[in-house]
């Protein structure tokens, strides 16, 4: 394999998880602030899973993109 393809790779597992961990970080944190200003215990999972979700929403828009098969090619 070329240099090219390495780094082509390289950038594609990047965004992969560029896209999984910003909205699994932002929701956590502004979860944890939401926890400590009111006290409770609920929305720092609650939130965490949410940015999960997101995360992989991301990944599946990504791929789909990636290996052509856009949505609206579909029609």
């Amino acid at each position: 394999m070329d240099k090219r393809n390495n780094f082509k790779i390289l950038t594609f597992v990047t965004q992969f998880a560029v896209n999984m961990l910003v909205p699994i970080c932002m929701c956590s944190f502004v979860g944890y602030y939401i926890d400590r200003y009111f006290g409770t215990q609920f929305w720092f999972v609650a939130l965490f899973f949410i940015g999960a979700i997101a995360g992989g929403r991301n990944i599946y828009i990504l791929a789909r993109k990636t290996y052509g098969k856009d949505e609206d090619s579909d029609s």
